[in-house]
């Protein structure tokens, strides 16, 4: 069962240097109980995504030029605020990249939590300090009762992040929405937050939709992957059938250049060029500019996502052909 549906959706923004688009007909489904990673490039659209889903991209400079968001069937982007209101962090939550500027400085963690609480749930501020020390204790914080009253400032990095994560769980939601959740954290604290993060979709079924530009990360909490590049979706389907089998030359690149034990003397693969701007979108493959096997078909015709087997899907003229140099 499907419970969010991203139909062509295209989230732009107006500049002074034009428009930019930031998300350009995207579409893709999530299942009830999977986690859908999402890669790519700073820029490349991932995070807008998650903001449009959210309906967080501010408006101005932002807005929606087409295309739906099916969240369990109805079209959120149709939805008046007051019942986005009561959608967001109820139902869909999101976990930021930096805790730091996500929590407020001058109100204690425990109290933000519970204020979370109380906007979706009726019950008395008792109750939801109750429920805000479980949480604490749930996503693995010690003395939760003494941190409840601690401030953002006091508690480390990785501490703030659990904090972000117990007020995405307070009101139990369907979807949870990480973006970068391991950013500025130390090597072990990521593998404690990604392991929680697995851990808690595991126990209460939640979808879990996670945005990185790691695919080590990827493989190993999704069962299901999105490549983006360049405001669109160049590559998608099962976490095995990416890393076994990888069709776009950009995914290949991606995955070459990811380093490896034992590999100390080999030069990392790099993928040549920049990505265009969202301002400035080439007519054809947005990709062709910074690779090897682009020929005119490629510069001048957008190619669009096409099954290459079940559940696997790529945008690519070159497709199953060899990718020397990639």
């Amino acid at each position: 069962m499907h419970i969010l549906e991203l139909n062509n959706l295209k989230t732009y923004y107006s500049t002074g240097y034009g428009v930019a688009k930031a998300v350009d007909g995207v579409s893709f489904t999530l299942a009830q109980n999977c986690t859908l990673g999402i890669v790519g490039e700073s820029g490349c659209g991932k995070s807008v995504t998650a903001l449009s889903i959210m309906r967080l991209v501010p408006m101005p400079p932002g807005y929606f030029a087409g295309g739906e968001i099916l969240w369990k069937g109805n079209n959120i982007l149709k939805l008046p605020e007051e019942g986005m209101r009561r959608l967001r962090g109820n139902e869909i939550a999101m976990i930021f990249q930096e805790p730091m500027s996500s929590l407020n400085p001058v109100f204690t963690c425990g109290s933000q939590i519970t204020e979370q609480i109380l906007l979706h749930r009726n019950i008395s501020r008792r109750e939801a300090r109750e429920r805000s020390i479980e949480l604490l204790h749930l996503v693995g914080i010690p003395n939760p009762s003494e941190r409840f009253s601690s401030y953002p400032h006091e508690l480390s990095g990785g501490m703030r992040q659990r904090v972000m994560i117990a007020m995405a769980l307070s009101c139990n939601p369907g979807l949870l929405i990480a973006d970068e959740p391991t950013t500025a954290l130390d090597v072990t604290v990521q593998a404690q937050i990604l392991e929680l993060i697995g851990k808690l979709q595991s126990d209460t079924g939640m979808s879990v939709m996670l945005i990185t530009h790691d695919f080590g990360v990827v493989a190993e909490l999704c069962e299901e992957v999105i490549v983006m590049y360049a405001s669109g979706i160049v590559e998608k389907g099962a976490v095995r059938q990416i890393f076994s089998n990888p069709l776009h030359p950009y995914t290949r690149g991606l995955l070459q250049s990811i380093p490896r034990i034992g590999s100390r003397k080999e030069r990392l693969h790099v993928i040549e060029g920049n990505v265009p701007s969202a301002v400035h979108l080439p007519d054809g493959c947005r990709f062709a500019g910074r690779c090897p096997l682009a020929d005119d078909r490629c510069r001048q015709s957008r190619p669009e996502l096409v099954i290459h087997e079940p559940g696997h899907e790529v945008a690519c003229w070159k497709a199953g052909h060899d990718f020397p140099g990639v």
